[in-house]
């Protein structure tokens, strides 16, 4: 018997054509599947269409193979390619940071709490500072440090423990270094940066004090997929927060990684939930 809550989620893109919603919704409606969210989006700039539905059986034994089966032989037509997601899937992730803490605790509450849906398999820091905090937390710890020297072989352990983990989503939790060329391709489409700014911003050391000596009004951070070009990868979601001229760059600080938190794990919560769309250098982001 399907419980209430047993929600699927299919997310889908093709070329822009007549009948794109169509071909979603009838073959819900004919495998008896009653639609409980959707979004979509034409962009007429690509001539790209996108797509993301919420849907319920109605009928016990859902299989979920033959579902799939029958949905690419129908959307071949569109050229359309999809992602089906089954009820309450964590999404196993690996988790990199440095020496500040905020973002991982901040993501260790929410993973604790079920607020979520991930399944943190792994942290690696090139520090052994947090380590303590991932052995509360019952989490693998792997400190791997680096230097210019090292970084090819760094970079090696690291992808070893993400391949033995079976993650599908990397989380830079402000991991403070620069990830290769090669690293990047490797991850491509499923690692999360946090970057302590808007983009583009203040770039650098100390960017809360660089707004401060330029009296801005807004202080944020940005959640973007990484690539090679740094600080620019196609951006999630982005926060921000009023600050004044009574705020010193210490309150900037103390603002700023709040909104870190809340912006990376909005980020997080939105790839998951499969509402994000990679397109070429974009993203679309269908939001909650």
């Amino acid at each position: 018997m399907n419980r209430p809550n047993d929600i699927w989620i299919m997310a889908a893109q093709c070329p822009s054509r007549l009948g794109t919603v169509d071909v979603v919704t009838r073959f819900l409606k004919e495998r008896r599947c009653y639609i409980t969210e959707q979004q979509s989006f034409d962009d007429r700039l690509s001539g790209r269409f996108f797509i993301r539905t919420e849907f319920r059986p109605e009928e016990a034994g859902f299989d979920a193979e033959t579902f799939q089966t029958g949905f690419t032989e129908r959307a071949a037509e569109f050229e359309m390619r999809f992602e089906l997601t089954p009820p309450e899937r964590r999404m196993p992730v690996v988790i990199m940071v440095s020496r500040a803490d905020h973002c991982l605790n901040d993501l260790l509450y929410r993973y604790r709490t079920g607020q979520l849906p991930i399944d943190i398999r792994a942290i690696v820091s090139n520090h052994p500072d947090l380590a303590s905090l991932a052995e509360w937390h019952g989490i693998p710890y792997h400190h791997l440090p680096i230097t210019a020297e090292t970084k090819p072989q760094q970079e090696a352990c690291v992808r070893e423990v993400i391949e033995a983990s079976g993650a599908e989503l990397v989380i830079l939790a402000r991991y403070m270094q620069v990830l290769s060329s090669e690293m990047c391709a490797r991850l491509s489409g499923r690692a999360i940066n946090i970057h302590h700014s808007l983009l583009p911003g203040f770039k650098g050391a100390r960017p809360y004090h660089q707004a401060y000596e330029k009296g801005v009004k807004l202080v944020g951070a940005t959640a973007h997929y990484i690539n090679d070009d740094l600080d620019e990868g196609p951006i999630i979601t982005q926060g921000v927060a009023p600050v004044s001229h009574t705020d010193y760059p210490e309150d900037l600080v103390a603002k700023g990684r709040d909104i870190e938190c809340l912006t990376l794990a909005r980020a997080v919560a939105l790839h998951v939930e499969r509402r994000v769309f990679l397109h070429a250098s974009r993203t679309v982001v269908f939001d909650r």
